[in-house]
């Protein structure tokens, strides 16, 4: 009885030293791998229809509804004209908004009617018109290829 005890001892034993060099050899193969690439791209944001070079403009991307990147820009006194470009994006569905803060508070300013007092835009140019537009409305999916896109700032009189 001794002897056989000692059998299935030793044999229930070799299964689990066997998984555990399997499962150890696994997870150093893993370790080593590297990452696979993820495919990125670039978008370039070009801004028009600026008034004025009074103030900035405030670029915000989003991806997915959540905040990528947000930036501060200086405007081409001469052209009016404002270039942006986010690098090393991954694919997916971006929207942007821009600001044109005049008086450089870092917000949209509205009058005693809640109209804005200062230009804004959308990816997409959603058409003009009372309130924000809808989400769907300004994003844009985002693939390897570069993508440049143009928002034409509004102004209420």
């Amino acid at each position: 009885m001794k002897g056989t005890q000692k059998l299935f001892g030793s044999v229930a034993v070799l299964p689990l030293l066997c998984c555990a060099l399997l499962a150890t050899t696994a997870c150093r193969s893993m370790a080593q791998a590297p990452p696979a690439p993820q495919a990125t791209s670039t978008l370039t944001v070009r801004i028009t229809g600026i008034r004025n070079a009074t103030g900035n403009l405030r670029v915000t991307l989003r991806r997915d509804g959540n905040v990528v990147d947000q930036r501060v820009v200086e405007i081409d006194a001469k052209a009016l004209i404002c270039q942006v470009v986010f690098e090393k994006l991954p694919q997916g569905t971006y929207a942007v908004s821009v600001i044109h803060d005049e008086n450089m508070n870092g917000k949209l300013d509205f009058d005693s009617m809640g109209m804005p007092v200062e230009g804004y835009g959308f990816s997409n140019n959603p058409e003009k018109r009372m309130g924000p537009p809808n989400p769907e409305e300004t994003t844009f999916p985002l693939k390897q290829a570069p993508l440049t896109t143009e928002i034409k700032l509004i102004y209420w009189p």
